[in-house]
């Protein structure tokens, strides 16, 4: 079964969420959990709520860019995303792909946008190769 499936009403509460981000409040720091990946990173996952069985991972570049990645059912008998497979998987994939990003920032390839919402230069991606 699909996390759309069993955490629907979670899944519109991120939706929701990530939309008063988008529109009113911009990525605001408390509203995730920093420090999810390497340091400087910027890899974190939206706070859930108490009662939440989702977790999505993103980086996060400032308060107004926000790159979501994937995550999933992390049970509440777990402490840390390492002891599930497919958190780990899901963290991981975003700390290669910001460790790709920097490599592109510091060569100039891919910058931020002047007005600070978006990247712009050579915005493809490659080398990850999960499954």
């Amino acid at each position: 079964m699909s996390n759309k499936d069993s955490f629907k009403s979670e899944i519109k509460d991120i939706v929701g969420r990530l939309t008063t981000m988008g529109f009113k409040t911009g990525m605001r720091e408390d509203f995730f959990k920093l420090y999810e990946g390497n340091p400087g990173d910027g890899v974190c996952a939206l706070y859930d709520e108490e009662e939440s069985n989702l977790r999505l991972y993103c980086i996060r570049y400032g308060s107004q860019i926000i790159i979501l990645g994937g995550g999933g059912h992390k049970p509440k008998s777990i402490r840390a995303f390492q002891e599930d497979k497919k958190l780990e998987k899901e963290n991981f994939i975003l700390r290669d792909l910001s460790k790709l990003i920097t490599e592109k920032m510091q060569d100039k390839e891919m910058w931020f946008s002047e007005d600070g919402l978006d990247f712009e230069g050579d915005l493809t991606i490659e080398n990850i190769n999960y499954e």
